[in-house]
């Protein structure tokens, strides 16, 4: 597993520490995946409700509150693929 994913998921677990209603799955290119459920975030790759896609740079800057998560779907540098509305929650939670 690489250091990125292991920073991310300690971080993701600190932000939403009762977990996330739904299920949620986080590629960051070139690293790997995170799961998003209701017990927490973990490195995985499985189906999910949503699927954001993005590379390193923007997800961690997504989580240090240097890049909007909004702004960065806007500018293509944050995809989405499934449900808007889990999607829009996750971002808000993680902003």
């Amino acid at each position: 597993m690489s250091t990125t994913i292991d920073k991310a998921v300690e971080t993701l677990n600190t932000k939403l520490a009762n977990g996330f209603a739904g299920s949620a799955k986080i590629v960051i290119k070139d690293e790997g995946a995170i799961m998003l459920d209701g017990s927490g975030a973990r490195a995985g790759d499985e189906d999910a409700d949503v699927t954001l896609t993005a590379s390193a740079e923007t997800f961690l800057g997504i989580l240090d509150g240097s890049v909007n998560p909004t702004a960065a779907f806007m500018m293509g540098k944050l995809s989405v693929d499934g449900n808007m509305g889990l999607a829009i929650q996750l971002g808000s939670a993680l902003s």
